[in-house]
């Protein structure tokens, strides 16, 4: 008897064929990573063939894999992953596309596919700089329209480029260098046999 997955893996391979560039079942969970010329294709396949049906874009998200494994990876440095759900058919697919490019990671919007990817997009761009050819609103999202850099990078600083104050005088905000000392903090460990327990 063939599981849940087992089918959803044959019906992925029946219908996606080339456009999987690689599949992985682990953890009671598929991902499959597709390449960034097929993306939209492919995209649009899973939500409208009859034998897959992913109506619902349940999350994207951005990854920046600059430091995965301690600095192993060699891939490509920022990717997009979606995770998808079939109502109709009740599963789940995890969907990854790598941008080509690390300088300018571009992967194509799925927002005309799916239009709950608008907000997910822009925080994606906001936070990694991954942009989304096709979307046509990708503004920053979290941080302020001024702010330098993409947080969520790998290589941003901890404490920024710069900081933002409230100048009186000025009677307005003011950016201004940072002025917080880099410092690295250790946990306090707490060895006692007893702690806690009264």
């Amino acid at each position: 008897m063939t599981t849940k997955l087992e089918t959803l893996e044959t019906s992925l391979r029946n219908v996606l064929g080339e456009s999987i560039q690689e599949l992985k079942s682990a953890l009671g969970e598929i991902t499959i990573i597709v390449k960034a010329a097929n993306y939209s294709e492919a995209m649009r396949t899973l939500r409208d063939h009859p034998e897959l049906r992913f109506e619902e874009l349940i999350d994207l998200c951005g990854v920046d894999y600059s430091q995965y494994g301690d600095g192993a990876w060699d891939g490509p440095r920022f990717a997009a992953v979606s995770h998808l759900l079939s109502i109709a058919h009740n599963w789940r697919l995890r969907v990854r596309v790598f941008a080509p490019d690390d300088e300018l990671p571009l992967v194509p919007s799925v927002t005309d596919i799916w239009p709950a990817a608008n907000w997910f997009e822009r925080e994606a761009f906001d936070l990694l700089g991954i942009l989304f050819e096709g979307h046509n609103d990708l503004r920053r999202i979290l941080t302020d329209y001024g702010f330098i850099g993409h947080p969520f990078r790998k290589d941003f600083p901890v404490t920024g480029y710069v900081e933002m104050r409230y100048d009186a005088e000025q009677k307005r905000v003011i950016y201004q260098p940072v002025t917080i000392e880099p410092r690295e903090n250790v946990p306090r460990v707490i060895r006692e046999e007893n702690y806690g327990i009264k």
